[in-house]
């Protein structure tokens, strides 16, 4: 992996939502991006856990 794509990795985020232990819903996608998907996500699903944590280097997209 390129210093670029490791570089773009880092401001890359991933927003779960979760059900229980099991995650319903996945999206990856710049900062201020996610943060947007993260605050539909909180509306949509109320009662469920949503979280918005940084995409590494070494972390999958799956």
């Amino acid at each position: 992996m390129s210093i670029a794509e490791m570089t773009a990795r880092q401001h890359r985020r991933r927003v779960r939502v979760w059900f229980g232990e099991h995650v319903i819903a996945q999206y990856v996608a710049e900062a201020s991006l996610a943060a947007r998907y993260e605050q539909a996500m909180k509306r949509r699903f109320a009662g469920l856990k949503v979280t918005n944590d940084v995409l590494g280097p070494l972390d999958s997209t799956n």
